[in-house]
């Protein structure tokens, strides 16, 4: 039987390194995302083994159970799923913070990784069997300076997680928090509205963790052994011991 592994936001950086990772571990691919022309360009990268894309936005809680809804039989026995769709808009004090910006972040990062787990979890439960590895961030461990709402939705992620592990546990789904620290994607980019200059800046002087190291780490974990579930991983670069402590040349 295939081993089928659902990933979101697999349209960029750690998403899109993931789901080549697993496909090389031998995972069918389920890649999701907003971006139609991404997800072919995926499709095309991924030349060993199938690729079903589904196109949809996991802020519309109908869109993502239409999208879960639609796949065909033998893509619906998802083994694993990869909660990794999510944003981090604006970087400023609370006082200043944009309502919009707000929205996007609980709605994309908090209830994008409900909805979506709420649709696929059902095929898992039939199988009585699964692995859910939810995307956090040590904004989820630790509050910083300006960022108030992403902390707070990465707050959201690591307890969703740790209650999804307790609920879950009985039903024989194994539930995952991979936190990473400062990875370099598209995140800062889309955090400073497009200022490829200020977002290049939050990696200069220091080796930042790549997408790429994410994605293996994600692949060690969902082929551990049935017994063992590393149920939280925090993982940094050398450069960085927290938060708001990261040593540059």
């Amino acid at each position: 039987m295939a081993r089928i592994a659902f990933v979101t936001g697999a349209t960029s950086g750690i998403g899109w390194a993931t789901a080549v990772e697993l496909a090389k571990n031998g995972y069918h691919i389920i890649a999701t995302g907003r971006r139609t022309e991404r997800l072919e360009e995926l499709k095309q990268e991924i030349t060993n083994m199938p690729v079903y894309t589904l196109a949809f936005d996991v802020r519309d809680k109908d869109a993502v159970q239409q999208a879960v809804n639609s796949l065909p039989e033998e893509w619906q026995q998802i083994e694993v799923l990869i909660n990794n769709a999510g944003n981090a808009h604006g970087l400023a004090p609370f006082q200043e913070g944009s309502l919009e910006d707000w929205d996007a972040m609980m709605d994309i990062n908090v209830k994008g990784l409900l909805y979506v787990s709420h649709a696929v979890l059902p095929l898992m439960q039939k199988q009585k069997k699964g692995h859910i590895i939810n995307i956090g961030s040590i904004a989820g461990k630790e509050v910083y300076p300006n960022g108030n709402v992403y902390c707070a939705s990465k707050h959201a992620v690591d307890a969703i997680s740790k209650a999804m592990r307790i609920d879950l546990v009985q039903e024989g789904i194994k539930v995952s928090e991979v936190n990473p620290g400062l990875v370099e994607t598209e995140f800062s980019e889309v955090r400073f509205k497009g200022d490829t200059a200020r977002a290049a800046s939050v990696y200069k002087g220091y080796q930042a963790l790549q997408a790429q190291d994410i994605a293996e780490l994600i692949s060690f974990i969902v082929t551990r052994p049935a017994h063992v579930n590393l149920a939280e991983v925090l993982v940094l670069p050398t450069a960085q011991a927290s938060s708001t402590v990261v040593i540059k040349e």
